[in-house]
């Protein structure tokens, strides 16, 4: 125990037994105030099977890393490290049964629980409320729960490298997120309901299968990077997408609305007046059309500092309609749409 002592003098709050082959943890050379005073505990690096129950003893331990072990699971103990604010578990055998029933109810605020065996993020770390930063890279997740928008003091989301194969919308009622890491996935498509994260400035997707992107991207004020690499967006140019032609009731909707006919609900049933109500007018400058469900989807491609082309879903009332997603970069219609775009904005966005 000679030499643990030794390793273990760092400085004041903090003790390090990282890199010791340790298979359990004695504590019995290290003083009581030691104990009392120690913030930092580092055991990384080591043959630990199991959190050793003697970690306890630090009761006042706000940053723990048991990083690079053997660990399979963390036993119930660590509810007694109240103070606790970091936990760092990367590259063990941890899974989704690993944890402490009660784990949610630590007052974590980072938890790195990547390179590990989770199939799913386990239900107690999206009780972690205080928690501002979350990492599970590298894992086997095969998608996100919707209890994730619980965590509302998330700052940044790590997810990278799983088989997350889709975005659900909740992960928009994150106020506080600022990174966003989804690279290295199977996600196919990007929810719109995203834009709702004003406080959003990095958005890593690169390397998954997207195909396009929502055009309401765009309104991601604080955006400063967007990676894309390794998409079929970028190698690949999707133009054109299916069409189902519009019913009798929307071709009469269409009608009364692109000739601005009168209506009141005196004239007409109250269905139908809602249902008039939820046109929605074509993105195309030169067209005056609108369309209700049935519309064609094209890829827009948005020039971005004249190095880059980003592609926008946009929809349009028709295929007849002119297209503002023409592949002729310097069509009017196209070069409308992008001068609609301030430059600022733009320049936020990298791809790659």
């Amino acid at each position: 125990m000679e030499s643990h002592e030794q390793a273990a003098a760092v400085g004041d709050g903090v003790l390090d037994f990282s890199r010791l082959g340790l298979n359990t943890l004695s504590v019995d050379s290290i003083t009581d105030r030691r104990k009392r005073d120690t913030k930092q505990l580092y055991l990384n690096y080591n043959r630990l099977g199991s959190l050793p129950s003697s970690v306890t003893l630090f009761f006042n331990l706000e940053f723990l890393d048991i990083s690079n072990n053997g660990l399979s699971f963390i036993c119930e103990d660590i509810m007694r490290l109240t103070k606790l604010k970091t936990l760092i578990a990367k590259n063990n055998r941890l899974d989704e049964f690993s944890l402490p029933k009660e784990f949610g109810s630590l007052q974590l605020e980072v938890l790195n629980f990547s390179g590990n065996r989770f199939e799913e993020i386990p239900l107690q770390c999206t009780k972690l409320l205080r928690l501002q930063s979350l990492s599970l890279g590298g894992n086997r997740l095969k998608s996100i729960p919707a209890e994730i928008e619980n965590l509302t003091s998330l700052e940044m989301l790590y997810l990278g490298g799983n088989l997350i194969s889709a975005i659900p919308p909740e992960v928009a009622n994150l106020p506080y997120l600022t990174y966003l890491v989804l690279c290295d996935n199977r996600i196919q498509s990007v929810p719109p309901q995203l834009t709702r994260l004003h406080s959003l400035r990095s958005l890593s997707l690169h390397n998954n299968l997207l195909t396009y992107l929502p055009r309401e991207i765009l309104s991601l004020v604080h955006l400063q990077e967007l990676s894309l690499r390794g998409n079929p967006l970028v190698v690949r140019f999707v133009k054109e997408m299916t069409y189902d032609p519009p019913s009798l009731l929307e071709l009469a909707g269409r009608t009364v609305k692109s000739r601005n006919l009168l209506y009141s609900p005196f004239d007409l049933p109250a269905n139908l007046v809602r249902y008039l109500d939820l046109a929605s007018k074509c993105p195309n400058p030169k067209c005056a059309g609108v369309y209700f469900d049935s519309c064609v989807r094209q890829i827009k491609f948005v020039d971005f500092c004249g190095k880059y082309r980003l592609p926008l879903m946009h929809y349009l009332c028709s295929p007849e309609c002119t297209s503002p997603c023409s592949s002729n970069p310097q069509s009017d219609a196209e070069s409308e749409e992008e001068n609609s775009v301030p430059a600022d904005r733009l320049q936020r966005v990298l791809l790659g």
